[in-house]
């Protein structure tokens, strides 16, 4: 019994002639003191031999066993012998023994495989893994991934016990621009003794500070333009409907919500019916969406809120009104738990430009996707039958009807238009977060906002006011706090009011007694 389980673990991990693990080495690995197995394994780690990473992975499995001083490796399913001892692993060697099998694989001809390996070894750089660092980085052979070798050699060269080493280690880690290399600095300096390496770790971390001082100052920007995109989305469609008759519409949010809902409906339909084309599903989603709020806008206009006309107050209190109702049905109808809206797989993930600054995949899309609107909004107000009406009746709703425009017919399209575009926001939030029936509460306040400073019934102030407010509003909340920048942009609102009661861009027209 005991000669087959030698052979097994010849047949498994080699010939003990052409192993730099020995029997003895693997001896000590499997059993002996915690020190004692830790040296043996960085020993054999260091010699980066590939019989190892299998009989790491039968101890990791409970396929090792000791007996008469010899580690022996079993076959999967096979029994062991009764004399013979289950090495012991405490959470210690187990975290070395994952640390060498990542070494390892850095060796391996798969890509993917030493790229993992990589991330698992950032912060796991130390002086007696340098012998296998130094082997991966002379037979890596893409270059994204020799850069990050050529970090992780250095950083294993800061925990030498030569200066020298460590001086030139800091030295080349100077060069770096990644969060975790200053992390490993910051780390090191505190226990480094010679006056050179210190200053030259001092001098590498105030080099990579400034490079991550841009990449802070490029992540606020685009986070800036990420929320200005979505106040613009909230926005271009209550700019239509306040601009056009004067509706201050307290369920525009709501409208957001049944497009952010609809966007749900289409992606449990694909996941029941359509699994493999689930990644496919936002392109129903997005008409979907429209059709929807749109259909829910047009019922709004022509049951509510045209009897309402010039009485803001009572169109206020009555919007308000459909708000709490549209709530309750969607609690009614899909629960009052937010549900989750999956992002397809092309929308999964980010671009990432600096090791600090990653740009996701979907906060770039819903930038476009707002750039898009904003665009066919615009052609469709300058270009078309439609929008050359409603110009005519925001500008002067008594001459247009003069000269026969169904004004009446252009308060119902306009509305729909506004709402269904208010379903497109809704599609577009749901990629970022969860829908509930409270989502539109958390815009309502932010598109008045926009509408009101840009100027009622002007495509062009909303624009700049929706990204405006957007990067002034993450600037301010990286300097005092989201509560704080709220309130500053509240009394910024108030102070231009004052001075422009119409707003940024006002639209010129003539008044009517």
């Amino acid at each position: 019994m005991f000669k087959r389980l030698l052979l097994v673990c010849w047949l498994a991990l080699g010939s003990w002639s052409a192993w730099a693990l020995t029997p003895e080495l693997a001896a000590r690995i499997a059993a002996g003191e915690g020190d004692e197995r830790v040296a043996a394994l960085q020993q054999a780690v260091a010699a980066g031999d590939a019989s190892l990473a299998p009989f790491l992975r039968a101890l990791q499995d409970g396929r090792v066993r000791l007996k008469g001083g010899q580690a022996l490796v079993m076959a999967q399913g096979q029994a062991a012998p009764p004399d013979a001892e289950e090495p012991m692993l405490n959470n210690r060697m187990r975290r070395e023994i994952d640390a060498a099998l990542a070494g390892l694989d850095l060796l391996s001809p798969d890509r993917a495989t030493r790229a993992k390996a990589l991330d698992t070894l950032r912060d796991d750089a130390d002086a007696t893994k340098l012998a296998l660092f130094e082997r991966a980085l002379a037979s890596e052979p893409d270059a994204a991934l020799r850069r990050q070798l050529s970090a992780l050699v250095a950083g294993a060269k800061l925990s030498s016990s030569d200066p020298g080493q460590r001086r030139a280690a800091a030295t080349e880690l100077a060069a770096s621009a990644d969060p975790a290399t200053r992390a490993l600095l910051l780390d090191r300096i505190t226990g480094e003794t010679d006056p050179g390496a210190r200053a030259a770790m001092q001098s590498a971390i105030a080099a990579i500070g400034d490079r991550l001082a841009w990449g802070e100052r490029a992540q606020l920007l685009f986070s800036g333009l990420s929320l200005g995109s979505v106040l613009l989305l909230v926005a271009l469609g209550l700019a239509i409907t306040y601009g056009l008759m004067g509706v201050i519409n307290m369920a525009h949010g709501e409208l957001l919500m049944v497009g952010a809902y609809a966007t749900y409906s289409v992606q449990q339909a694909f996941r029941t019916w359509a699994p493999a084309a689930f990644d496919f599903y936002l392109w129903l989603a997005l008409p979907a969406s429209f059709v929807a709020a749109a259909l829910v806008g047009a019922a709004m206009e022509r049951t509510v809120i045209r009897w309402l006309y010039g009485r803001p107050l009572e169109t206020l209190l009555a919007t308000w009104g459909i708000s709490l109702v549209l709530m309750q049905a969607v609690r009614s109808l899909f629960g009052a738990q937010n549900v989750a809206v999956e992002n397809p797989g092309w929308l999964s993930g980010g671009w990432a430009l600096l090791p600090n600054l990653t740009l996701p995949y979907n906060r770039l899309a819903i930038i476009g996707f707002a750039l898009l609107v904003l665009a066919g909004m615009a052609l469709l107000l300058a270009k078309t039958r439609l929008g050359l009406m409603v110009r005519g009746v925001t500008q002067n709703r008594r001459m247009a009807a003069c000269v026969g425009v169904n004004t009446a017919q252009v308060d119902t399209l306009a509305f729909a238009l506004g709402s269904g575009i208010a379903g497109l926001a809704g599609c577009a939030l749901s990629q970022i977060g969860n829908v509930g029936p409270d989502l539109g509460q958390s815009y309502i306040v932010d598109a008045f906002m926009v509408v009101v400073l840009g100027g009622v019934g002007q495509l062009a102030g909303t624009v700049y006011a929706g990204l405006g407010l957007g990067v002034l509003s993450k600037l301010l909340e990286g300097w005092q706090g989201a509560v704080l920048a709220k309130i500053a942009l509240l009394l910024l609102l108030v102070l231009v009011i004052q001075k422009k009661p119409q707003g940024l861009f006002a639209l010129k027209g003539r008044s009517v007694e």
